[in-house]
């Protein structure tokens, strides 16, 4: 018997969605990014720095209870297009603090179980989604032993 193939969903509201070998569009009921016929054990929330402020601030609510949701999965995640440096530099364009960002960030991952990664930018963010699936794909296909990286 085959191994099925690891396919991205991605979520049908990413504007400008990352690039996997094998992905489908779909509306998932949480994050960004998940497995097709794991969406309801995995999910990975994508952060770009603007959207980031935006989700400390105004936003607040809305997100935590997407969080809310994402807690209940095996596997949770907030890949972020900046790293921390960036983000308490602060943004000109939101009177949140950056030191609030970061402190919500410590406080998300905590109750929600959701980690947090600093991926830089949006290309290595993209590359980390997907080395996550894939980690969590091999995890949940082929047991305790993923192999390297």
């Amino acid at each position: 018997m085959t191994a099925p193939e690891l396919v991205v969903a991605i979520d049908t509201r990413e504007q400008k969605p990352y690039r996997f070998p094998q992905s489908r569009r779909q509306t998932l009921r949480t994050g960004d990014y998940s497995l097709c016929g794991l969406e309801d054990r995995v999910a990975i929330e994508r952060k770009r720095l603007e959207e980031l402020f935006t989700i400390t601030g105004r936003d607040r609510e809305r997100f935590e209870r997407e969080l809310e949701r994402m807690a209940e999965l095996d596997y949770a995640a907030i890949v972020i297009e900046a790293d921390l440096p960036q983000i308490l530099r602060g943004a000109a364009f939101s009177h949140v603090s950056p030191k609030a960002v970061a402190a919500s960030l410590v406080s998300w991952s905590i109750r929600y179980r959701a980690h947090v990664f600093f991926a830089g930018d949006r290309r290595h963010a993209n590359a980390l989604t997907r080395r996550l699936l894939e980690k969590y794909w091999r995890y949940h296909s082929g047991g305790a032993d993923a192999g390297p990286g």
